[in-house]
């Protein structure tokens, strides 16, 4: 029975709490107004026929004449004045109370209408946001609600989700050209896989054969790669169920020596500047991380080249030379499959996820990776574990 009587709407419950509070004010208002007349009446009154003329005739009150004369004694006049006084103020008081409910029943009903709407301006950017809502899907995440009016709490609101929807509308654009890069990187092997197997069965030269025997093993070997590269940019962007001291320095320093044959053979030149350094995390996805920052940096240089691993106030930098970034690009170099040339399919390629992984590892692990252009040419990324903690839990 006691949820039946209360309003099944919030604009309904404003309206009930807003119209309730107005008529309690006016019912307070006139008690009071009643109370400070009634007070100061009497006395108001009976100084005024204090002040009037002597004569010994009578004072009119409000219902007509008093009949006869006053006594002339002074009891008798002072008993005419009081009986006086109170029929007037008996009659002002009355007349006062029945003028003030009329106009609290017209402040009341007043009061409900201006609640109502007073309630409905208020919520109007509730519904618009509601409506918005309703209407989004996967295809107008364009859609903003774009409230005009002053600032305050409700446009605060409006402007959170818009900021919400433009963050979702990123996500899902992001995820949805991730996927149309994952199956275009995995249709290509796939057709040359199949190209490869229809000449060799259409030729069965020995050494066509066993080139294409060859063809398919590294298409194989690519494809397994990419693979491999999907699952891992999956898992470090999961959190991390243990957490571990891992050393950077000694894992940097490791990763530098076995990149020495592969530098020297291209003729580039490695240095590492490194500080001692301790983070918590996950050892083998820190040290995934600055193979792949270091492959990359090797990856992309030139002959004569130089790549300097650095590590300073718990920051890591990777540098290299090589052909020139634009400015623009580097921060989207994050991006899956985002590559700065289009892909040419030859030997050694990556499959332009290794900067995502280490975005990913370095997010998992609560530090951030920003690239920088480097004047001359080359990128330079760096790893922050400023806000990391150096040791687990």
């Amino acid at each position: 029975m006691i949820h039946r009587l209360i309003p099944a709407t919030e604009r309904a419950r404003l309206t009930a709490l807003y119209g309730g509070l107005l008529v309690l004010a006016g019912c307070i208002l006139v008690v009071l107004i009643y109370l400070f007349v009634q007070d100061g009446l009497d006395s108001r009154i009976g100084d005024a026929f204090r002040a009037a003329p002597p004569g010994g005739r009578s004072v009119p009150s409000p219902t007509g004449p008093v009949p006869g004369d006053l006594i002339s004694s002074d009891r008798a006049g002072k008993y005419a004045r009081t009986q006086t006084v109170e029929l007037i103020t008996s009659s002002t008081l009355s007349r006062l109370l029945t003028v003030s409910g009329i106009a609290l029943g017209v402040f009341a009903v007043l009061s409900v209408f201006l609640a109502w709407w007073m309630a409905g301006r208020v919520l109007r950017p509730v519904g618009v946001i509601a409506a918005t809502a309703r209407k989004l899907s996967g295809d107008n995440l364009h859609q903003r609600i774009d409230l005009t009016g002053p600032p305050g709490e409700l446009k605060d609101l409006a402007d959170t989700f818009d900021r919400m929807l433009g963050r979702l509308e990123h996500l899902v654009t992001a995820q949805q050209r991730f996927a149309a890069n994952a199956a275009h990187e995995l249709r290509t092997p796939l057709a040359i896989q199949r190209a490869a197997a229809e000449i060799g069965l259409a030729d069965p030269d020995p050494e066509r054969v066993q080139w294409i025997r060859g063809e398919l093993i590294h298409v194989a070997d690519r494809s397994e790669h990419l693979i491999e590269s999907l699952l891992l940019l999956a898992t470090a962007q999961q959190d991390l169920e243990r957490r571990d001291s891992v050393r950077l320095e000694e894992a940097a320093a490791i990763i530098a020596a076995d990149v020495v044959d592969e530098a020297e053979q291209r003729e580039i030149t490695v240095t590492t500047t490194l500080e001692p350094t301790t983070v918590a995390g996950d050892p083998v996805l820190l040290s995934l991380l600055i193979r792949n920052l270091v492959d990359n940096a090797l990856r992309y240089n030139h002959r004569g080249g130089t790549v300097r691993i650095g590590l300073h106030d718990r920051t890591l930098t990777i540098s290299n030379s090589g052909p020139l970034v634009p400015a623009d690009d580097a921060p989207h170099l994050f991006e899956p499959f985002r590559r700065l040339n289009e892909r040419t399919h030859s030997a050694g390629e990556g499959a332009g996820l290794g900067l995502s992984i280490v975005a990913s590892v370095a997010h998992s692990h609560g530090a951030e990776a920003a690239a920088e252009a480097n004047p001359d040419g080359g990128l330079t990324v760096a790893v922050d574990f400023g806000g990391t903690d150096p040791l687990p839990g």
